[in-house]
């Protein structure tokens, strides 16, 4: 099994999304032995954002410059790589009631058709289908129990439909929420986001028993 772990906040160690997505990491290797495991840091390594220079997979057409030829190998690097995957963690911080530029520009360049969808006479397929992504989120406040705060919310619905449409069914969140309204609130948070990683995890485990036994 191959997991992709991606990280994004630009925070470094003090990043509350990179803890917990590598405690999922952590959950999920324990609760399935061998899983090889890749690593991609946005907040390092991020693709640059499209232009008409890294538009190549959207377009068709050859690679006419240096700069092209670079982009569209970045390109195919990571489709290459998230379609590899079995398993995709990823930690996301709140920025601005969405996710991070870093995190959209990876989005963009994987979202490619004839790799991850593509168009029919019916409307739009996925062709990424089979995968689990599970998507650590932290948040300052606390926006997933209100209507208000959900309105306000803009992660979430997002990335469960950028992934649904490239085939995607089986998206998990783990959130913690509440990280910045005093010590109190973000030990209970980061209590709250432990809990769903670990339910998350027995969950897993325990399709890959059915799995086994079917």
């Amino acid at each position: 099994m191959q997991l992709l772990h991606i990280d994004s906040a630009i925070t470094g160690d003090q990043s509350v999304s990179r803890q917990l997505s590598a405690r999922a990491v952590q959950a999920w290797v324990q609760a399935h032995p061998g899983t090889q495991v890749q690593r991609l840091d946005l907040a390092v390594d991020a693709p640059s954002h499209l232009s008409a220079d890294s538009l190549g997979f959207r377009t068709g057409q050859a690679a006419e410059t240096e700069v092209q030829r670079r982009e569209n190998a970045v390109s195919e690097a990571l489709v290459s790589q998230f379609l590899a995957s079995d398993v995709i963690v990823i930690g996301t911080p709140f920025y601005n009631f969405t996710i991070p530029t870093q995190l959209k520009a990876w989005i963009d360049r994987i979202a490619q058709s004839g790799r991850t969808f593509k168009y029919t006479d019916k409307g739009p397929v996925g062709l990424a289908g089979g995968k689990t992504v599970i998507v650590v989120v932290s948040r300052g406040g606390i926006y997933s129990t209100s209507e208000g705060g959900r309105a306000m919310e803009h992660q979430e619905g997002y990335l469960r439909t950028v992934f649904g449409f490239m085939g995607v069914t089986d998206v998990r969140f783990v959130r913690a929420e509440g990280v910045g309204m005093g010590p109190d609130a973000k030990n209970q948070a980061l209590a709250n986001a432990e809990r769903d990683i670990q339910a998350q995890t027995a969950v897993a485990a325990n399709q890959a028993r059915v799995a086994q036994a079917a």
